[in-house]
């Protein structure tokens, strides 16, 4: 069974965001891989390239992850439409 994907075929919705918050915060993809770590969550920085470059599905865990990580709810992770 095919996995589904955006109406744009991105295998996620957060890749955008994801580098804007990581510039944002002027972190390279090591640093925040070495953040996630220190909170406990198993992400290195080729599972941020792959959610970046939209090669890869990110699950509920990582979402978790990042929301804590960047002090955000989940709807700001998702929602690329910032102010």
């Amino acid at each position: 069974m095919p996995k589904p994907r955006s109406h744009s075929g991105e295998k996620n919705l957060i890749s955008n965001r994801l580098i804007e918050l990581r510039q944002k915060h002027n972190l390279s993809q090591r640093d925040l891989a070495q953040r996630l770590q220190l909170a406990g969550y198993d992400m290195d920085k080729n599972v941020i390239t792959r959610i970046e470059t939209n090669k890869r599905y990110v699950t509920d865990i990582e979402l978790k992850a990042l929301t804590e990580v960047f002090g955000i709810s989940y709807e700001d992770l998702i929602d690329d439409n910032t102010d």
